[in-house]
């Protein structure tokens, strides 16, 4: 049992959930508590550690097994030094480590997602948690915002990791991304363009959903064919990110629906 908060090993989890940059080099996450845990033995994808305390309920304990009997490294470590690794308050008393999902970019998606200059990571992850809810094809992360692999990001989006194509591009590929797909292209403004339940999102679109605090950029204004907002009661300026991609997301599901697309 690891009962070292300075164990070389619990020094690299720490590193990973504190540092970006050693999370990109080292094409590492880290997932934590048993129900992503789970989700992390579903996928098959390596996984480089698994820490755990010995007062798992069963489920995590079934969850551990899974993990040994496919030969992961696997260590149990006192309350405490889960607590040093973990980036939560409470640890649910299990944590993995493992590779980065690179699922492609589909080549005839229907609905995109670019998330432009989200900053918050509680943000981003509900984000993408709605994305793959609506049955987003995938979602766009252009330069500026917060790591899509950050610790509160990757809880917040409750497993859309592994289900959801993510990537990281520079304006440039992601105009010739929409445009080779032929996507219209939907920016989320606070109060210019048509009510989205006056615009037709039925065909292949891709949305920008800016950050509240400075809104989406230059790039992403010049990328957008149309712009389209919610509108808001009672002097209510707007929603936040989080909350206006899920009304969207869900609107064009509507659409869709109503008309057997």
């Amino acid at each position: 049992m690891i009962s070292s908060a300075q164990n070389p090993k619990i020094k690299w989890v720490r590193l990973l959930q504190a540092d970006a940059q050693a999370r990109r080099e080292a094409g590492l996450f880290v997932v934590e508590g048993v129900r992503l845990a789970e989700e992390a033995l579903a996928t098959g994808l390596p996984v480089r550690l698994v820490l755990h305390t010995l007062d798992l309920n069963p489920r995590g304990q079934a969850v551990v097994e899974g993990f040994t009997r496919r030969g992961t490294s696997v260590e149990a470590v006192t309350e405490s030094v889960m607590r040093h690794a973990s980036d939560t308050q409470t640890p649910q008393g299990v944590l993995v480590v493992l590779d980065k999902l690179s699922l492609p970019l589909p080549l005839t998606p229907t609905l995109v997602l670019i998330a432009d200059g989200i900053r918050d990571p509680g943000n981003l992850g509900s984000m993408l948690r709605s994305a793959a809810a609506a049955g987003a094809d995938a979602v766009i992360l252009p330069p500026g915002g917060v790591d899509a692999y950050a610790p509160k990001v990757v809880r917040a989006a409750m497993g859309a990791h592994f289900r959801l194509p993510l990537a990281t591009l520079p304006w440039d590929e992601i105009a010739s991304y929409v445009k080779r797909c032929g996507l219209n292209t939907y920016l989320a403004d606070s109060s210019a363009g048509k009510s989205y339940t006056q615009c037709d999102l039925r065909a292949g679109l891709a949305i920008i959903v800016g950050g509240e605090a400075e809104g989406a950029g230059e790039a992403a204004r010049l990328l957008a064919g149309e712009r389209l907002h919610i509108p808001m009661a009672g002097g209510v300026e707007s929603l936040n990110a989080a909350a206006a991609t899920a009304v969207l997301l869900f609107e064009v599901n509507r659409q869709r629906s109503q008309f057997g697309l």
